[in-house]
């Protein structure tokens, strides 16, 4: 395809109906016809001639029909180029062709016409370097088969990836002026040293630094100089910006039919000067090739000697990896080239990255590194090597990668050659996309999370999120199923990637403890949701079933200074957030907080085995039976553990918090609530005062209970229980913990109780042998794991215990507490939302538990409708879930490496959640219950709870908020209120939510207002023939009120004057009666009256008395 060429010369424009040769197909059809002659008559054989050449098939197409043909559709015009020992033989070979042809060479594609109206594509040779390449350099040539010198000033060379769509990845800028019948060159980069090195001897007229793909890609010749984007598929057309096209190999845009695949000795060759959009058509793989500059010069100015024999099987690392998943070269042994780009020759990888030559800056749907397996010549290498290496390639679980042993190392000279360079691109969220940077030196773009930490502890690996959130539970955003839901696993599998060290150490063997942990600290935390921001480049990997970014060596504490490729931001607060409200609620599971401790059974007679730290310690409980205790394994142990839980729930600041997950320390014959008892003493030691206090165990504890239970402690400075607790009975719990229930009030105020329910509901986890896939309980593929069923029916047994208690202790304000092992958006919670219960953990963006890599609340605080709305705040304390459990009081020696301290971070493997709230009542009195227009009625209200805050007062629909002071708040009502009807209503108001937690209303009645004049009674001597003026004045109604209305003057019974009162007359106006009035009254005494007549505000009343002699 192709634009109109612009020549220097002053010879128009062809237009496209001239490019389509019509007017030449008189001239055609007589040759066709001399040569029909000449096969009626003869037939002789054809020429073999030493190019591609011109022949007549097109000539003569257009007059013998259309024929089945699979050859190049030839061209009246001299070939593209001719060296000048080809010439005699070309001349001779083109006039016995076009006598002697015998029928079979006259085939052709019959869908184009040719067109020689413009610069074209002439050359395109694509693996210059390689083993076994022809030339050194990769070049381009364009060949000018019109009669006049052409302008390349403004045109570019353009390349852009076989799969791409996007703009041209690489914009060559071109200048100077290609010759009639001339041509231009454009050299390219070098894969590796081979080949002879034609720039030596032809100087290029345009150069690039940019990589051309040597198997397939897209070549624009454009007009313009900025990048273009053509669509994928055939893109024949006028398009003025596009002068010539090449899709080689198999790229996606093409003229028509794709064309030439092109080699290490084999370049795409025009069959003729002209184009004809059929770039299969157009375009030949050839052997014999050589560049020619805009001067004519050519290389060698003869055929160039044949290449020397390539070495058997030499490949480039894209050949190597091809372009889908495997490569297609698995099993056979190969040679390729590449510089090292990373080594492992420590840590258990036992190889190294190579990549090629000059890649990296552009990136295409092959990858041009390759990972070396070879633990004999690891050691040999170092990065930054260029080395040749011959092996067997295989696909060791994924990975594309060569095995070579001793021998097969060698290291070539790599002068002239460009090392690859960092890949700067984003995550791809295919795994197309990544296995085109399988083994590739990237440097990541974009941002980046952490969306793991468990494995750190073992294989100092991180996992990671693309983007600024971690990845989450599909069921913690969407009910399963949904297309939330399906949306969330789709996400979650575009974004996941893993940071690991460069090795395969599993520091959690016996043998690899002393080695210590890199990445983890106790100054420097790696957490769940923390940003990720990349320092060094790394290698993009495959192993273990992911894709995993890896250093360029194995990174270790010693040289993380140099080698780690990553920060983390420090996430971590020293307190939740501020929930406001003068009461808070807590919930937090204690990750099997016993009393009883390992040694404690074993000495009461109990077999028990314990998880060890490396010297041989027992650390925690693996198993215990009779009594089956959970936790630590000796005092010492315990003593690790319940510094960091009081240092959680002391940093907490709650003044309820719900447990789960302590022990019940009935298993070892002691009170149920010896456990609970001693965790309150180490609080309050540690808070320096009685600052908590725990809820009683019921009187009556159902049968069979878990080793662990809930509880309830509590400030007793702020609050004091209300009953008894109570114990669900229902037979929903039988595989789980019964809900506790106890009720609460703050300290002096009975009247705002509110019910705790403190939950764990059953596990996950499903049993061995598996559930039956019919059984409800099973996990049926939802997301909801086993035994949803009987979560399910807990949750409804819930509901029915905190009505009961809702009944009994008077009271609306319910918050349901704990562990309830499901994610937000499943059946359990949908229970829990139904009745009316509301979330308060997701108002926080935050999550409680981390899963396999994401996140998502199994812990839960919901309030009631009433309780919501004294609600002023939630927050989740990430305090536990995102960090390592290295930093668990149960990993205490693993590692040589001490992460262990007194904090509460990795007190358990639970994040607490928080939620303020603020209960009131408040009492509304008015100073009237009736006042006249006018008059100021003022409004108390009274809070009993909290004594500061904000009080809205809300007057028929108008909203004022005032200062709570000790308690009290009061506002004067409006003076100007209409007559009528008034409500007005108070409450305290949550200034958090916006939301006011109680009210009172109450209601008073505005009436017309008695007005009283000034100087009512007047005598006055006056004119007749004078109109009469006088004042009537009024006093206010109140502060600033005044009487409003319609005031008449009558005389004699007639009125003689009418006059408004408005507002800002402030009760005085002036009236006068006419002179046509008072003509008839000469001489007589008259008595003027002026009356306060329809007023919305103010009774009817007689204003003023006027006693007047007329003169």
């Amino acid at each position: 395809m192709a634009a109109i060429a612009r020549p220097v010369a002053a010879a128009a424009p062809r237009s496209r109906w001239l490019r389509s040769g019509r007017r030449r197909r008189s001239v055609r059809c007589f040759i066709a016809r001399a040569a029909r002659v000449w096969r009626a008559t003869e037939s002789l054989p054809v020429c073999s001639l030493p190019r591609p050449t011109p022949g007549l098939a097109s000539v003569i197409r257009p007059c013998l029909g259309s024929q089945p043909s699979t050859a190049t559709p030839p061209s009246p015009t001299p070939p593209a180029k001719e060296h000048p020992s080809m010439k005699r033989s070309y001349t001779v070979a083109l006039a016995t062709l076009a006598l002697l042809a015998p029928a079979f060479a006259f085939n052709s594609p019959t869908a184009q016409a040719a067109s020689g109206d413009h610069v074209v594509i002439n050359e395109a040779y694509l693996n210059g370097g390689s083993t076994g390449a022809t030339y050194l350099n990769k070049y381009v040539e364009l060949y000018n088969p019109t009669d006049a010198a052409v302008s390349l000033s403004g045109w570019s060379l353009q390349y852009r990836s076989s799969s791409s769509t996007a703009n041209a990845s690489n914009v060559v800028a071109l200048t100077g002026t290609i010759a009639a019948k001339g041509h231009y060159v454009i050299a390219g980069t070098a894969n590796s040293t081979t080949g002879a090195n034609w720039v030596s001897s032809v100087v290029p007229d345009a150069t690039t630094t940019a990589s051309w793909s040597g198997s397939s890609g897209t070549l624009i010749l454009a007009n313009v100089g900025t990048a273009l984007a053509p669509p994928a598929g055939s893109v024949v057309s006028d398009t003025d910006a596009i002068v010539d096209l090449l899709g080689y190999g198999s790229s996606n845009t093409f003229e028509t039919t794709r064309g030439c695949t092109p080699g290490v000795a084999v370049a795409c060759a025009r069959t003729s000067g002209i184009d004809t959009d059929v770039n299969v058509a157009d375009f030949t793989a050839v052997g014999t090739f050589a560049p020619t500059n805009s001067q004519g010069v050519t290389y060698g100015d003869v055929t160039p000697p044949p290449p020397p024999p390539p070495a058997t099987n030499d490949k480039t690392i894209a050949e190597i990896q091809g372009n889908s998943a495997d490569s297609p070269l698995v099993g056979q042994t190969v040679t390729t080239t590449g510089f090292v780009t990373a080594r492992y020759n420590t840590g258990g990888f036992n190889g190294y990255v190579i990549q090629a030559a000059g890649s990296g800056a552009t990136i295409d749907d092959t990858s041009d590194g390759l990972f070396v397996y070879s633990s004999a010549t690891a050691g040999s290498v170092a990065i930054g090597d260029y080395v040749q290496v011959t092996g067997a390639v295989s696909e060791f679980k994924g990975l594309t990668e060569i095995t070579v042993n001793t021998g097969n190392l060698t290291k070539p000279d790599a002068t002239g050659l460009t090392p690859p360079v960092p890949a700067k691109v984003s995550w791809p969220a295919t795994d197309a996309g990544r296995e085109a940077l399988e083994s590739m030196l990237i440097a990541p773009q974009g941002d980046f999370t952490v969306t793991d930490t468990y494995d750190t502890n073992y294989y100092a690996s991180i996992g990671l999120a693309a983007g600024t959130e971690p990845l989450l539970i599909p069921t913690e955003v969407g009910r399963p199923g949904s297309a939330a839901y399906n949306q969330t696993v789709t996400d979650n599998a575009a974004r996941a990637l893993t940071l690991d060290d460069g090795a395969s150490t599993n520091f959690n063997s016996a043998s690899n403890k002393s080695i210590p942990l890199p990445y983890l600290s106790l100054d420097k935390p790696v957490r769940v949701g923390a940003a990720v921001t990349f320092t060094q480049p790394v290698i993009v990997d495959y192993r273990n079933s992911l894709w995993n970014l890896q250093p360029t060596q194995q990174l270790t504490v010693a040289n993380a200074d140099t080698v780690q490729p990553a920060t983390f931001a420090n996430t971590r607060t020293s307190a939740p957030a501020d929930v406001h409200g003068r009461l808070k609620i807590a919930s937090f599971n204690v990750l099997n907080y016993f009393t009883t401790t390992g040694a404690d059974a074993v000495a009461a007679g109990a077999t028990c085995s314990f998880y060890n730290d490396r010297a041989g310690n027992p650390i925690t409980v693996n198993t215990c039976t009779n009594p089956g205790v959970r936790g630590a394994a000796d005092a010492t142990n315990l003593a690790r553990q319940q510094a960091k839980i009081v240092a959680a729930i002391n940093a907490l600041d709650a003044d309820v918090v719900s447990l789960e997950e302590i022990e019940n320390a009935t298993i070892a014959g002691k009170p149920r609530d010896a456990a609970v008892a001693t965790l309150v003493d180490a609080l309050n030691a540690a808070a320096g005062s009685t600052r908590w206090a725990y809820a009683p165990s019921p009187a009556t504890i159902p049968a069979g209970e878990d080793v662990i239970r809930t509880a309830f402690i509590y400030n007793p400075n702020a609050v004091a229980l209300v009953g008894d607790s109570v114990i669900s009975a229902d037979p929903a719990f039988d595989n789980a913990r019964p809900s506790l229930a106890q009720g609460f009030a703050p300290v002096g105020e009975p009247g705002h109780a509110f019910v705790a329910i403190v939950n764990h509901f059953k596990s996950k986890g499903c049993p061995s042998p598996v559930l039956p896939a019919d059984d409800p309980n099973a996990d049926h593929g939802d997301g909801q794991g086993c035994w949803n069923a009987s979560r399910v029916d807990q949750a409804t047994a819930l509901v029915a215990l905190a009505d009961q208690q809702k009944a009994a202790l008077g009271t609306d304000r319910v918050f349901l507490t704990g562990d309830f092992n499901s994610y937000t958006q499943e059946d359990p919670m949908q229970v829990l939302y139904t009745a009316g219960y509301v979330d308060q953990g997701s108002k926080t963006d935050k999550y409680t538990y981390s899963f396999d890599s994401q996140s998502g609340s199994l812990d839960h605080i919901l309030a009631s409708a009433a309780a919501e709305k004294i609600v002023t705040g939630a927050d989740i304390w990430n305090i536990n879930s995102g960090e390592s459990i290295a930093l668990e009081y149960s990993r205490f020696n693993y590692n040589v490496t001490n992460f262990y301290d007194a904090s509460p971070f990795r007190s358990s493997d639970h994040d607490p959640e928080i939620v303020g709230f603020s209960p009131s009542t408040t009492a509304l009195t008015l100073s009237a219950a009736s006042v006249r227009y006018g008059k100021a009625v003022t409004a108390t209200a009274t809070v009993t709870g909290p004594k500061t805050g904000t009080v809205r007062f809300t007057v028929d629909g108008d909203v004022t908020d005032v200062a709570l002071v000790d308690g009290v708040a009061t506002l004067v009502l409006p003076q100007k209120l209409a007559v009528g009807n008034h409500q007005v209503s108070a409450g305290y108001l949550i200034a958090s939510t916006g939301v006011v937690a109680d009210s009172s209303s109450a209601s008073f009645s505005v009436t017309k207002a008695t007005v009283k004049p000034i100087d009512k009674q007047e005598w006055r001597l006056a004119s007749a023939s004078r109109p009469l003026t006088f004042t009537v004045k009024t006093q206010a109604l109140g502060d600033d009120v005044w009487a409003t209305g319609t005031l008449k003057t009558y005389l004699n019974g007639k009125v003689v004057a009418t006059t408004s009162l408005t507002e800002a007359d402030h009760g005085t106006v002036r009236i006068t009666v006419p002179a046509k009035v008072l003509k008839s009254h000469r001489h007589r005494v008259i008595t003027i009256v002026t009356k306060l007549t329809d007023s919305a505000t103010t009774e009817k009343a007689t204003l003023k008395v006027l006693h007047a002699i007329l003169l």
